[in-house]
């Protein structure tokens, strides 16, 4: 057996639905058995999704939006000075650089602010407004902001100052009291699609300033869109789709700089190119000095300019790397000696000097290890205070949990799966107490187990290149709108190696008798030594096609693998009991060794693990279910292994059958052999087997050890007289058959088992196995049943 590293659940699907998708849009039923998980199980809303056009909604529909136009249209003719308030992620650049080019466009006397996260912290702060006050600025307007900034609006009204708040977080109970919100989310809203990013609320605004879509801002919302991992639904996808197209071909000298620098081939831009290049080195600025660098980078149109930005991004992007993977080394080991998993059902940690601006990683990285919701604190002694990320699971929400603690939370935003919070110090314990309590209430134990959401399985024989590559239709992939992940089960290997330089990464060929299909898994080259390989496994993954020189083939990228039943790995021959250590995995094994010579000098570190069983009681007594087996050295007999496995159900078998010496390649005499040697004994009387024993054996083609076998068993017959070497054949004996010797049974017997278990091929072994397995597991079923 090989467990999988998550719980598989795979989308059920209608038949039927898929079935009329398929006829009416002239897809592929792999393609509209996707559309159908997505929940776009209507011919129109599928069609719409697969090929739609333009189809943004009126930004009118949302809640202040008038308001708003009127009074930017009013600052710009007045050429009144106005201020973007932004934030300091991907979105929030965005954001700013969205709103920041459509009012230069339009003539305005616009300038932008992005808090330093950690002088400032999140969202707006009451000193920046009083500051822009003292600066004549009478209008500001945030965006990815301020839902929450119901104390800082009521000191923007005191100051005189005109605020317009653009956002897309969860709003609180109770709302800033501000000139405009506009919000997908308002209590009060009517607006269609309510998922929009930071920008692609900001984008609505240019919209409506603009009097049309302002297409030219499609390479820039994109970035916020995807990056901030909102659903890629209706005006999302619109935006991702035509962003990504607009990105290939962009003429933004900054945008340019910084896809040339990180290596990037602009006709292969897709969102991944957002996911893992672009957003990571906004962030970095971000999380490390002022955003402003990043928003500066977009509005640049000096092309030296653009270029220095971009290496300084792109250096602190590394700088951010190293810092994340020094505080996470230092968050887990926190998680390990002070806050065990076994006893926190919630994470809560900090320390003094972890950088605010990574711990949001930080906390991604230790929910993908433990799995369980997680706060990352920087602790700040001086202030008294802590600042904190917090990263969560599926079943726990954040935003919800923590808003049952909002006494201890003076600032708090996010959403159900992320959240940025500060509180005092002295309340750090009361948080983590409280928030375990109600994981407690509400997650079971296998919430606690991660989960794989697969949109179907799928038979080898339907993965083509004509399906596949009309799988491009579904994209750009992202929230609500996943890269297809399937299950192939139950598939037989052709092939399977380690590959890449460090031998890092698994590479397979499956097959189910009527198709191939090459698999890539990186990672994952480990499991190559955990995989018998004639095993059935079962794999789940992306689908995609491998292109090279100019051969065009489906293939799986591979994410985790399983093996359903019993495995048998052959390690028959080896001559060194104690190098088993490196082969058998450490996660509940068992050594079983027969021969107590052996057990007596097996290596230590080993006997802890080691049983000897010398009997069928002891092979009774064995307690070895779902355990990984390695039998040491060679059985005695048949039976106490069949004793052994009766009842259990092991993951893996081990065979080592160690034995210092073989009887399978000596002669066993046949009866023709006894025959002539009895005959020869009649004719030729008593004959010194020390002396004329080697001439015989010889003269036969013997050796000298069967001539001694044959003369043990008459003995034991009681054929022949055997006295100081001296053979005599004794007269009048009675005719008895050989099986009445015991030497004879047990020289037959031995050669049978070691013809039956250390000689055998692989499949013979496997089978006997199988045999004995599948006997005891029909049994403990049947008796299950009758119970």
């Amino acid at each position: 057996m090989l467990q999988s590293k998550t719980r598989w659940i795979v989308r059920s699907t209608d038949d039927n639905l898929v079935n009329m998708l398929a006829n009416e849009l002239k897809i592929t039923p792999l393609v509209a058995s996707l559309l159908v998980n997505r929940g776009l199980d209507t011919v129109e809303s599928a069609r719409y999704f697969l090929f739609g056009k333009d189809g943004f909604h009126d930004p009118y529909l949302l809640k202040g939006m008038d308001l708003a136009v009127d009074r930017i249209r009013e600052a710009i003719e007045a050429h009144e000075p106005i201020l973007i308030y932004g934030d300091y992620d991907a979105d929030g650049v965005s954001s700013t650089s969205v709103l920041m080019i459509t009012l230069r466009d339009l003539g305005a006397n616009v300038d932008f602010y992005i808090p330093n996260r950690f002088t400032e912290g999140y969202g707006p702060n009451e000193a920046a407004f009083r500051q822009a006050a003292e600066n004549g600025i009478k209008l500001i307007i945030t965006v990815d902001t301020g839902i929450s900034a119901v104390h800082e609006a009521a000191i923007a009204k005191e100051l005189g100052i005109d605020l317009i708040i653009t956002d897309h977080h969860e709003p609180g109970p109770v709302l800033p009291v501000a000139l405009a919100i506009i919000h997908p989310k308002h209590p009060e809203s009517i607006y269609p699609f309510r998922e929009l990013a930071g920008v692609g609320v900001a984008f609505k605004l240019a919209q409506a300033l603009y009097g049309k879509v302002p297409e030219h801002l499609f390479e820039i919302a994109v970035i916020g869109t995807i990056a901030d991992l909102v659903s890629l639904k209706d005006e999302n996808r619109l935006i991702a789709k035509k962003g990504l197209e607009n990105l290939k071909a962009s003429q933004n000298i900054g945008l340019k700089a910084i896809l040339k620098l990180a290596g990037v081939d602009p006709m292969g831009i897709n969102e991944e190119t957002i996911g893992f290049t672009l957003a990571p080195r906004i962030n970095a600025v971000g999380r490390l000095e002022d955003a402003d660098l990043a928003v500066q980078l977009i509005l640049t149109e000096d092309p030296e300019e653009a270029q220095q930005l971009a290496e300084e991004m792109d250096a602190l992007n590394k700088t951010r790397q190293a810092i994340v993977n020094t505080i996470t080394e230092e968050a887990i080991e926190e998680v390990e000696k002070n806050f065990p998993t076994t006893s926190n059902k919630v994470l809560v940690i900090g320390k003094e000097g972890w950088n605010a601006g990574v711990i949001g990683i930080v906390a991604s990285k230790l929910v993908e290890k433990y799995y369980r919701p997680t706060i990352v604190l920087n602790i700040d002694p001086e202030k008294g205070v802590a600042k904190g990320s917090a990263r969560s699971i599926a079943g726990f929400d954040l935003f919800k949990n923590l808003s049952t603690c909002r006494e201890l939370l003076p600032h708090f935003g996010g959403h159900s799966m992320a959240a940025g919070m500060t509180l005092k110090l002295e309340d750090v314990a009361e948080l983590r107490t409280r928030l375990n309590l109600l994981a407690e209430e509400q997650l079971t134990a296998e919430d606690f187990i991660p989960v794989t959401y697969l949109d179907e399985e799928v038979l080898l024989e339907n993965i083509h290149l004509s399906a596949l590559e009309e799988l491009n239709l579904l994209s750009p992939f992202g929230m609500d709108n996943p890269k297809p992940k399937v299950l192939i089960k139950n598939v037989d290997l052709a092939n399977m190696r380690k590959i890449g330089n460090e031998q890092k990464h698994l590479k397979v060929i499956v097959n189910d008798g009527s198709a191939n299909l090459d698999g890539v898994g990186f990672g994952l080259g480990a499991l190559a030594d955990q995989i018998s390989p004639v095993s059935q496994i079962s794999l789940i993954g992306e689908l995609s096609i491998n292109e090279w020189n100019n051969i065009r083939k489906p293939q799986i990228f591979i994410h985790d693998l399983m093996v359903e039943s019993w495995q048998l790995f052959d390690y028959r021959g080896q001559k060194r009991i104690n190098s088993m250590a490196h082969t058998v995995p450490v996660e509940n094994r068992k050594f079983i060794l027969f021969n107590k010579d052996h057990f007596d000098n097996i290596n230590a570190d080993l006997k802890a693990e080691s049983i000897l069983i010398q009997n069928l009681d002891d092979a009774k007594a064995f307690d070895g279910y779902r355990a990984n087996i390695a039998l040491v050295d060679f059985p005695p007999s048949k039976e106490i292994l069949k004793v052994l496995f009766e009842g259990r159900q092991p993951s893996r078998i081990y065979a080592y059958f160690y034995k210092e010496s073989s009887d399978f390649f000596s002669t066993v005499p046949t009866r023709e052999h006894f025959k002539w040697y009895y005959g020869y004994l009649k004719k030729n009387g008593p004959i010194d087997l020390k002396r004329h024993g080697d001439v015989i054996a010889k003269h036969r083609g013997w050796s000298q050890e069967t001539l001694y076998f044959m003369s043990k068993v008459f003995s034991e017959l009681d054929f022949v007289t055997i006295n100081n070497g001296f053979i005599t054949l004794k007269t009048g004996a009675q005719k008895r058959d050989l099986a009445d010797s015991i030497t004879y049974q047990t020289k037959k017997s031995q050669y049978a088992l070691e013809r039956d278990l250390l000689f055998s091929s692989f499949q013979e072994l496997k089978g006997w196995f199988d045999q004995v397995i599948q006997e005891s597991v029909e049994t403990e079923e049947a008796i299950t049943e009758w119970i």
